[in-house]
């Protein structure tokens, strides 16, 4: 293939200048290869530009579509099987757990330890820092939660302040995720 292209520019430049390099206005590139380089450059560049968004901000979004999974998923633990479940934040550790009707941690269905999410301990999330978590949101067995209320996630150290939040509705226990 890389021969196939060399030969290909030698025979345009032996055709062109006839084998002479100086004093030949014909051996350039003409004004539609140019603007075919500058389309490619700019698509290139406008899909790049997204790409190059902070490591911290993808892990605060990427932390807040955990929290909202799992406020999720012990709703539905709640809803299943008729007895209140909660989901306890602390932000002096940025970390949360998923308890059960005692207080106890449940297990994570998937890895069977402790329900139990520590943001400086996960390598993926090591730059998310809790904000202003609600103490403890208990869902009872009809999905409601005992209080309403925002979880906000910020980048650690970077003092901008909350740029994610995660929404608990008081009466419908609906979760979302707002910028």
């Amino acid at each position: 293939m890389k021969v196939a292209i060399l030969r290909f520019w030698l025979r345009r430049y032996h055709r062109c200048c006839n084998g002479r390099f100086h004093g030949c206005f014909k051996c350039g590139f003409t004004i539609v290869e140019l603007l075919i380089v500058v389309v490619i450059i700019a698509i290139a560049a406008m899909i790049s530009i997204p790409m190059m968004s902070s490591a911290g901000t993808i892990q605060v979004h990427s932390a807040a579509n955990m929290i909202a999974a799992d406020l999720e998923y012990a709703k539905s633990m709640a809803i299943t099987r008729q007895q209140n479940y909660s989901v306890s934040f602390d932000s002096n550790n940025d970390s949360y757990e998923v308890q059960d009707v005692n207080g106890v941690v449940i297990l994570h269905p998937v890895s069977k330890r402790p329900y139990r999410i520590d943001f400086p301990d996960d390598d993926r999330l090591k730059q998310v820092g809790i904000d202003e978590p609600p103490l403890m949101v208990t869902f009872d067995s009809l999905g409601s939660p005992s209080t309403g209320g925002v979880v906000g996630l910020s980048i650690k150290g970077s003092g901008g302040g909350t740029i994610v939040q995660v929404m608990i509705e008081p009466v419908t226990g609906f979760v979302s995720v707002s910028e």
